[in-house]
């Protein structure tokens, strides 16, 4: 009996462990199932974005067309801008020429022919004279005095004032090409500029003169000058301000007399603020030069 109820419990135990197995197994597989086909919605999903809106075919290729027409529309203008370089640099060329044969003929003016005799260019013998003959006979022969300048390689400078007929327009030079801001910390150049060019702002030291405070003294006594007039109507010939009495300035005179142009310049004379009506004591001893300093003085330079 036992033994009969050991089998009956393994086989339970073993039936049960089974289950368990195959139910772990039925779940894996259900999710590896899911999985699989959350892997496919994803991949459909992340192809449809990608090929709409980050690789456009039609986006792209529509950009590549309108760089393929800024293309021809610039290989254009540098072909029409060199084929414009060409034309100006043959019509310099000509010019250059021309001026030479011009300046030969000017040398070489004493060929040309006469009534009398004929020219070496206007041979009798020939059907129609040379080119170089009419030349002769439009150019003007040349001076001693005149030097015209050379450059580096020896041609003659010819400065065009635009009355020439060979003279052709200068070309304006093409647009910079726009540049993208440069990658690192720098600032911008419209402020740098703005910085290095800004105008000086000086201090107050730099601003003003060592003087100015005498400049100041001066444009204040000018200004009292100036302002010190008399609003009363003058009447001549008549006594109506003879008792007035007379108002002085206050950097010109004192209740009692003028003021001298030393101590008009380096002090002011207050007599309320004054201590003693008495001199002030020196300590040093007194320079006799600057005693007599105030003082006329005889044609021997001693005082009187």
């Amino acid at each position: 009996m036992v033994t009969v109820i050991q089998k009956w419990w393994r086989g339970y135990q073993a039936r049960k462990h089974f289950r368990s197995k195959v139910k772990t197994a039925y779940f894996i597989m259900k999710m590896n199932f899911y999985n699989e086909m959350a892997v496919r919605i994803q991949k459909r999903w992340r192809g449809y974005h990608t090929r709409k809106y980050v690789h456009n075919y039609y986006a792209l290729k529509k950009y590549l067309e309108g760089v393929a027409m800024n293309n021809n529309f610039i290989r254009k203008e540098l072909e029409e801008y060199a084929e414009m370089r060409s034309k100006e640099k043959l019509k310099k060329d000509l010019e250059n020429a021309e001026r030479v044969k011009e300046r030969r003929a000017r040398k070489m003016h004493y060929l040309l022919s006469t009534e009398q005799i004929p020219g070496v260019y206007s041979s009798p013998y020939r059907q129609y004279p040379d080119e170089m003959e009419f030349r002769l006979q439009r150019a003007r022969p040349l001076s001693h005095r005149e030097h015209p300048e050379k450059d580096n390689n020896g041609d003659f400078v010819d400065w065009s004032d635009c009355r020439h007929p060979y003279s052709f327009p200068t070309t304006q030079p093409l647009p910079p090409i726009g540049k993208k801001k440069p990658q690192g910390p720098f600032r911008d150049p419209a402020e740098v500029l703005q910085q290095r060019y800004k105008p000086l702002e000086p201090t107050l030291r730099v601003a003003t003169t060592f003087n100015s405070l005498e400049e100041a003294r001066e444009e204040l006594k000018r200004q009292e000058w100036i302002k010190g007039f008399q609003e009363d109507r003058f009447a001549p010939f008549s006594s109506f301000q003879k008792n007035k009495p007379h108002e002085p300035l206050l950097h010109t005179s004192t209740e009692y007399k003028q003021i001298p142009y030393s101590d008009q310049c380096f002090r002011d004379e207050d007599p309320v603020k004054w201590i003693s009506r008495k001199d002030f004591k020196t300590i040093l001893t007194p320079i006799p030069l600057f005693d007599k300093y105030g003082r006329t003085y005889s044609k021997a330079g001693q005082a009187v």
